[in-house]
């Protein structure tokens, strides 16, 4: 009895240790980002900061677009852009290393989000991950 238990253990831990390996190596889509050029001491780059910096990470276009800085006297190609940057802040919406479009300038909060979800509608569709392969399969609630 004590022999069918650990073949049986050994049978379920090679099967996860498969589904592990088949999970780590499967490809993964590569994602979008916006690169957010800047200066020191640029205000704009301030304002910026202090409007949409703190809630950006928690949007749907920030998920769709995580933002990594880049200091423009510093790290000038962090993508492959369409032209050179000249003004901070610049908005460089990146998808596979490769430039999308891009926003010149903050032009205030009402404005800037306008933008920035035209740009990402630029982006390739993905295929749906397991999350929301999971969500969009539950039955949606009855609606009274």
């Amino acid at each position: 009895m004590l022999h069918g238990r650990s073949t049986l253990t050994i049978g379920i831990a090679a099967a996860a240790l498969a589904l592990m390996s088949l999970l780590l190596c499967a490809p993964v889509a590569p994602a979008a980002e916006l690169v957010m050029f800047r200066r020191a001491g640029c205000s704009w780059c301030q304002a910026w900061d202090r409007d949409i910096g703190p809630i950006y990470a928690r949007t749907d276009v920030g998920q769709a677009a995580p933002l990594r800085l880049a200091d423009l006297d510093r790290d000038p190609a962090a993508a492959t852009l369409a032209r050179p940057v000249r003004f901070t802040p610049t908005f460089v919406l990146v998808d596979s290393g490769r430039e999308v479009g891009r926003i010149e300038g903050y032009p205030g909060e009402d404005f800037f989000w306008g933008l920035l979800e035209r740009l990402v509608q630029r982006l390739p569709a993905r295929p749906p991950t397991t999350e929301t392969a999971a969500a969009s399969s539950s039955p949606e609630p009855a609606m009274e």
